[in-house]
């Protein structure tokens, strides 16, 4: 009678790695559920003909027609599509060239600059809030600025700060893997500097530029903190028009 073979090195290592792959499943499977299930439970929910959302009273449409029909709703949209589309292109514009000039430039002014950039990104939003807050009283009501008594004006301001530095440093990196050889070479063929920034920088740029024009409209979207400060009554964005209803009672057209 034989005795068992031992199981080879080669073998436990398969177990292993099996059970790592089994525990990375899990592991991942909790996370995406984590995430997504409240998503899903608000978009069942949003199917709700109840007045509020956790009282189910039957299947309908009702709160899409609600969500469609409300002017606060549609207005609260709109400022935040508006805000968000001109905050973007403010941020893109202005991160494209201060990203471009920070990966190009080594005098102390550049370095100045990219603290001040990496001090917005660490600063709590509460703090940009109550900090930017004065200087649109300062400004609107004390100089008689009319421009800053806007509340869409200020949604535009606020928003473009939060999302500049982000734009910044993403147009800053991508320009940093670039060889500047390529834009000099533009120069010794006697290319104006506008067409050389036209014609070689801004396309190595754009990959960085789009994702920052996306990231700066998506912060946009988002900022319910900062926003909340500023708003004047008719300018309500869509994250705080949120975050107000939650607070009294989310109803199922919120959801829809």
């Amino acid at each position: 009678m034989s005795a068992n073979p031992m199981p080879s090195t080669a073998q436990t290592h398969k177990k292993k790695r099996d059970l790592f792959a089994v525990l990375y499943w899990i592991l991942a499977v909790g996370v995406f559920t984590f995430l997504f299930a409240p998503i899903v439970v608000i978009v069942i929910y949003s199917f709700n003909d109840g007045r509020l959302l956790g009282a189910w009273q039957g299947f309908g449409f009702k709160a899409y027609h609600r969500a469609v029909t409300d002017q606060t709703i549609r207005d609260a949209v709109k400022i935040s599509l508006i805000s968000g589309v001109f905050a973007s292109l403010l941020a893109t514009t202005l991160g494209t060239i201060g990203g471009v000039l920070l990966a190009r430039t080594r005098s102390k002014w550049a370095l100045i600059l990219t603290g001040l950039l990496a001090i917005t990104l660490v600063t709590p939003e509460i703090i940009d809030a109550v900090s930017i807050l004065p200087w649109f009283v300062t400004l609107g009501t004390d100089a008689q600025l009319l421009l800053f008594n806007n509340g869409l004006v200020r949604l535009v301001i606020v928003h473009t700060s939060v999302a500049l530095a982000t734009v910044t440093f993403m147009v800053q990196a991508r320009m940093a893997g670039m060889d500047p050889a390529i834009e000099e070479a533009a120069s010794d063929l006697y290319a104006s500097p506008w067409n050389r920034f036209r014609q070689v920088t801004l396309p190595m740029a754009r990959p960085s530029i789009m994702a920052g024009a996306l990231m700066a409209f998506t912060l946009s979207l988002d900022n319910t903190v900062v926003s909340s400060f500023v708003a004047l009554p008719g300018y309500t964005s869509w994250p705080v028009y949120l975050f107000g209803t939650v607070r009294t009672g989310m109803r199922p057209e919120v959801a829809a």
